[in-house]
């Protein structure tokens, strides 16, 4: 065969690679709304960056007639490319080929470009789209699971890896994603669940659909299982570029810097006034947060899960900074199973990436109740102290109301290794707020006074006794448990030079082998 020949073969096998399971289930992806997985990867990477491996891998099934059903690439489209100018490992998942069900070949290329992540030090982004095991395979399908399992496990940590789930991804086939640091899913075309609604219904009696045993929405706001939820594909690929922009290569990696066009001593005389007067008021700490951040931009962290405490991604002077503050506006921001579980996770992350961690604290405590008991709160609280005593990168916090008690310990003070430690003037730090300092210190005289209005009276003046000796940051700074009480208008500053300042610290961990966090 002459060379223009063989080319010419080369060409119509790409051409033949290229249309996946055929024109007519690319249509019917199309009508579902989904992109194909190709599309995807055209999105999300650089123009022309893509560089494709295993176009030509096919199954090696020979059961149940497979062997008369080959599809160039089998299911799954694996390489790398760029976004923003940095390399990144991708696969897409192929619907349109078998249902995108895994097999021994696809396994194995989903393992091969995880290894090669590995190797160069690069990021790993998996488009789930698939119907899950490819049952003709039997256990060879169930292998490759476990295979791309422990390449996630022995990533974790070293290398970011992101999820995005743009159909279904149920069975064994959700594990990957949830040993993953991030996943995206997108409203009304994708789910995750372990079993499906027809085993749910045989085993429990339970009569629920796709959208409301697995939904975008059910894992954004219910399980916490995904961190971003798009309106559609196109949204949650941005998003995953935008991630990214935040995070290193590695974890031997400093996050990226990129040029600062807002002044990192701009004042903001809104933030003297945030804080209400009445301490039982609420307001929305997401409107310091934005007013504190570079061109005030916050990429929010799990925005439906746990709005009891806020998570994301902002710069300061150019620089990745992870925040994870107390939401007064939800629960008077009070700590519970899901907000300790939601922050520690997000603590770890940055650590393990060496992003620099911003706390703004105003925590009333742990959520009382027999619910929180139950569930184990003294655990999963004890999570978000672990993470943040655990964590070296460096620690910048702000109280700026309420620090009470065991919840003053947990948000990254001073006593967990925080660097440099800021209050408000408006900060409350103490054991417990003023009323139920009160009825336990004077708890014998108050029942000695008979009269109502004596002992309204005496109430009222015992605590704000109270409130002038220990509801304020100035006790604590006596101690040098706060390093400065600060001008709110100010703050922005104040937290840029203290990230400069710490930009060369050095802090380690006793050897181990790994630690035995409380899970």
């Amino acid at each position: 065969m002459a060379i223009e020949d063989k080319i010419k073969d080369l060409l119509e096998r790409r051409e033949k690679a290229f249309l996946g399971g055929g024109q007519k289930r690319i249509d019917a992806q199309h009508a579902k709304g989904k992109l194909t997985a190709r599309e995807r990867i055209e999105l999300l990477l650089d123009e022309g960056s893509f560089e494709e491996f295993d176009m030509f891998v096919t199954h090696r099934c020979t059961d149940f007639g497979l062997q008369d059903q080959q599809y160039l690439s089998d299911g799954v489209i694996t390489g790398h490319g760029t976004i923003d100018g940095r390399v990144v490992y991708v696969f897409s998942q192929d619907f349109t080929v078998f249902g995108g069900s895994l097999s021994e070949s696809f396994a194995n290329k989903i393992c091969k470009v995880m290894d090669q992540a590995m190797k160069v030090g690069a990021p790993v982004i998996g488009i789930n789209d698939s119907g899950g095991a490819r049952i003709q395979e039997g256990v060879l399908s169930l292998a490759g699971y476990a295979e791309i399992f422990e390449r996630n496990i022995l990533a974790s940590g070293v290398i970011p890896q992101i999820s995005a789930i743009f159909g279904p991804c149920a069975g064994g086939a959700v594990y990957s994603p949830a040993l993953t640091d991030f996943i995206i899913m997108s409203k009304n075309t994708s789910y995750m669940f372990v079993t499906g609604p027809k085993v749910v219904k045989t085993v429990t009696g339970e009569v629920v659909t796709e959208e409301e045993l697995g939904g975008a929405m059910v894992h954004g706001a219910k399980s916490g299982v995904t961190h971003f939820v798009a309106d559609d594909e196109r949204e949650g690929i941005l998003l995953i570029r935008k991630l990214l922009s935040y995070l290193p290569q590695n974890n031997l990696e400093d996050p990226p810097t990129i040029p600062n066009t807002d002044p990192i001593d701009r004042l903001d005389d809104a933030l003297n006034y945030i804080i209400p007067d009445n301490p039982n008021k609420p307001y929305d700490v997401k409107d310091i947060i934005h007013s504190l951040a570079d061109n005030n931009e916050f990429l929010e962290i799990q925005r439906h899960y746990a709005p009891n405490i806020v998570t994301g991604f902002a710069r300061f002077n150019g620089m990745s900074v992870g925040i994870v503050a107390n939401q007064p506006n939800y629960l008077a921001g009070v700590l519970d199973i899901n907000a300790s579980r939601k922050a520690a996770r997000f603590v770890r992350f940055c650590d393990a990436f060496n992003i620099p961690i911003l706390t703004l604290v105003d925590v009333p405590g742990f959520l009382p109740g027999t619910a929180q008991e139950y569930g184990g709160i003294i655990i999963h609280g004890a999570k978000l102290l672990y993470a943040y005593g655990e964590a070296t990168v460096p620690k910048v916090t702000v109280i700026l109301r309420k620090a009470y008690g065991g919840a003053y310990d947990v948000m990254s003070s001073k006593h967990l290794r925080g660097d440099i430690n800021y209050a408000w003037p408006s900060a409350e730090i103490a054991v417990m707020g003023p009323k139920g300092a009160i009825e336990i210190l004077h708890s014998k005289k108050i029942q000695e006074i008979t009269d109502p209005a004596e002992k309204e009276a005496y109430i009222l003046k015992a605590e704000e006794e109270y409130k002038e000796k220990f509801a304020n940051p100035y006790n604590a700074a006596k101690y040098g448990f706060i390093d400065d009480v600060i001008e709110p208008r100010n703050t922005r500053f104040r937290i840029i030079r203290a990230f400069q300042t710490l930009a060369t610290k050095k802090d380690v961990n006793p050897p181990k082998k790994h630690s035995n966090l409380p899970l």
